[in-house]
């Protein structure tokens, strides 16, 4: 499901305080240049666990690796030290997933649920959430960053995930969608799908700091005649989307 939308802002901190005055700063600044699609406001849920009770992003690369995987670099020169985020609002059936055994709840993730061990390749099913969203390409682990985070209203029956992946491409986490939702092979899709449906998504250039002064200080004029040392500017969707979540023109997932 793919969510129109120009501005993505991901804010976050130890603090929820500081988080909920930096976005009223922000939004006091963007005051009736924007409108709002979306505002979900996550929390830690004990120690790092998504709202279905499994520990969240256990295998997000760490350190020189994380900056591998997820910052363009020379192979797209023009955006280096930019990056490419996915993000999708998923509601989840709280009340079919817990009348689950938990075994039956981690044949599905493919990880244990108390001490987050995976399964053995002997047990785990190939359509466990882990199989699917595992991807190896010449020999080697293709990974992306989650940041996901829970958020819910349990008064209003509420409870979901806010998925966040950042990727060096949209490939990969593009791939991981195919694989979960068609399934691998066709068919053979994510069963945590049973539980959890996207409610939004879409896909965001998230552009490095000095690309986007270089946008700001660029001369509209000399924009508008393409200078080819100058990224093209986005042309406008047909709906109403300005088209900025993707500034090199790349279609938003859908």
């Amino acid at each position: 499901m793919a969510t129109p939308g120009d501005l993505f802002l991901h804010v976050r901190a130890e603090q929820m305080d500081l988080c909920f005055e930096l976005v009223m700063q922000v939004m006091n600044q963007l005051d009736g240049a924007v409108s709002v699609v979306d505002e979900v406001h996550g929390f830690r849920y004990f120690d790092l666990r998504s709202m279905v009770g499994f520990v969240d992003g256990t295998e997000n690369p760490q350190g020189r690796e994380a900056v591998d995987f997820t910052v363009i670099g020379d192979e797209d020169a023009a955006f280096a030290g930019g990056s490419y985020v996915l993000v999708q609002k998923y509601l989840h059936d709280m009340v079919g997933w817990s009348a689950l055994p938990v075994e039956a709840q981690e044949r599905i993730i493919g990880r244990t649920k108390l001490s987050d061990i995976e399964l053995d390749d002997a047990v785990k099913p190939s359509s466990s959430h882990s199989s699917l969203t595992t991807l190896v390409e010449n020999g080697e682990e293709v990974k992306i960053l989650r940041d996901n985070m829970p958020f819910g209203r349990p008064g209003s029956g509420e409870f979901g995930t806010y998925f966040i992946g950042y990727a060096r491409s949209p490939a990969p986490i593009e791939q991981m969608l195919e694989n979960m939702v068609v399934g691998r092979p066709p068919g053979n899709y994510d069963r945590l799908l049973d539980f959890s449906r996207a409610v939004t998504g879409g896909l965001f250039f998230v552009p490095s700091a000095d690309l986007l002064e270089a946008l700001a200080d660029r001369d509209p004029q000399a924009a508008g005649a393409g200078q080819p040392d100058s990224p093209t500017p986005p042309q406008p969707h047909s709906d109403g989307s300005l088209n900025i979540g993707s500034l090199k023109g790349i279609p938003q997932y859908e």
